[in-house]
């Protein structure tokens, strides 16, 4: 192998391993968790907000905070055995340490000073995505000096329960209407910022999604790895963000609701799947550079092989746009204005892909170039290590590893 070549071969392994070991922080304990909240008038011109918390976590984490062990006992056996009723007894029968820990850490403020919050009705139930959900509804007094400021610090990683809590606003308050994500980085906005400051919020958390998701990067790889041309790696990235972009807005209209447990399972199938295909073209030339790397004729340069290839790509980025939709708990029609902030969500995620494409793709393509027995062997390992580790996921999915 020339230098040239083992230069390439260094640089491709190194931007794998960086790419990897950026997501693996994220990955370092517990699940994400989203948190909803409705912003709009209330009663007597307080400001009035709806949040909705997942429900078992909310309960252990405010028995913690508040060392309220009976809310814990009594919150945790209703969620045990399922019984909504029995949910919502357990936070109103313990309203004081529930409420205390959401005002704690969640807050509406004017100018300089902070509203003063009051309970509107009972603790109720609701479902997102197949988890119980526990509704509360909070009237805000504040003064008016200046544009109320919306800040969350629900279920922060230090508590060791879940790990990079989104809270997803809306918000229809004095003709003004928008949507906004905040985060441990982000953990403010205020009403009255302008509307490309809300876009980059969601253009951000679209690029940390991808970031942050091990299996849509590894899928990537593995597209990237079948590709042998620039014009293959153009076409299935592109099949692969229109199919998970139709059941992206499919899932914000509220046209389609398919469950994690089915989606998840199969998102690691996908990497399996596609990873899967290029070693099985290379078993059947026996290994040989050449006919492993030989390009077939036909419309827009894709042979029979590469058009099935295409198509399965597509197939599973209909399932990868659910898994994006997930993210988001996207599950109802919102906001024409939200919408809109999703679709810069979706722009975040393909920057992301772009750039993953345009710093590995021409890589390979060096070391397939000087070197095609290398380069053959370098993709065909990156091809295995991505097949196994989605065999791995999809079973731990399945039976719930």
């Amino acid at each position: 192998m020339s230098r040239h070549a083992r230069r390439a071969v260094i640089g491709v392994i190194a931007a794998v391993i960086a790419l990897l070991s950026a997501v693996q922080p994220a990955l370092a304990h517990g699940f994400t968790s989203t948190v909803y909240v409705r912003i709009g008038a209330g009663d007597e011109g307080r400001i009035r907000t709806t949040l909705e918390l997942e429900y078992d976590l909310l309960v252990v984490s405010a028995a913690d905070a508040e060392r309220d062990d009976p809310l814990f006992r009594a919150g945790t056996a209703a969620f045990d055995a399922g019984d909504t009723e029995g949910q919502a007894a357990a936070l109103n029968a313990h309203t004081r340490s529930a409420v205390g820990y959401v005002t704690r850490r969640f807050s509406v403020g004017s100018g300089s000073r902070t509203c003063t919050p009051s309970r509107q009705g009972a603790f109720t139930m609701s479902r997102q995505e197949g988890v119980p959900y526990a509704r509360l509804t909070l009237d805000w007094a504040c003064p008016a000096d200046g544009d109320p400021v919306v800040r969350s610090g629900l279920f922060p990683d230090g508590e060791g329960y879940v790990r990079d809590t989104k809270t997803i606003i809306t918000y229809d308050l004095d003709g003004r209407s928008g949507s906004a994500a905040l985060d441990a980085a982000h953990p403010s906005f205020s009403l009255g910022q302008s509307w490309y400051e809300r876009f980059w919020e969601f253009f951000r958390l679209g690029a940390e999604h991808l970031l942050g998701g091990i299996d849509h990067i590894l899928f990537l790889l593995a597209l990237i790895a079948g590709s042998r041309r620039l014009r293959e790696i153009a076409l299935a990235a592109t099949s692969f963000t229109l199919a998970h972009s139709v059941t992206f807005l499919l899932a914000a209209l509220g046209a389609v609701d398919v469950p994690s447990r089915v989606v998840e399972p199969v998102i690691a199938l996908s990497i399996a799947v596609v990873a899967g295909w290029y070693l099985w073209r290379m078993w059947r030339s026996r290994g040989r550079a050449a006919e492993v790397e030989a390009v077939g004729a036909g419309r827009l340069g894709l042979d029979r092989a590469g058009w099935i290839r295409l198509a399965v790509v597509f197939c599973f980025g209909l399932v990868h746009g659910l898994g994006f939709a997930g993210a988001l708990g996207i599950h109802e029609a919102w906001s024409w204005t939200l919408l809109w902030s999703l679709l810069v969500f979706n722009f975040g995620i393909e920057a992301v892909q772009l750039a993953i494409i345009a710093v590995v793709f021409p890589l390979l393509a060096v070391v397939r170039g000087r070197a095609p027995v290398a380069g053959l062997r370098l993709t065909g390992a990156v091809s295995a290590g991505v097949a196994v580790l989605g065999l791995v996921w999809f079973v731990q999915r399945v039976f719930g590893g």
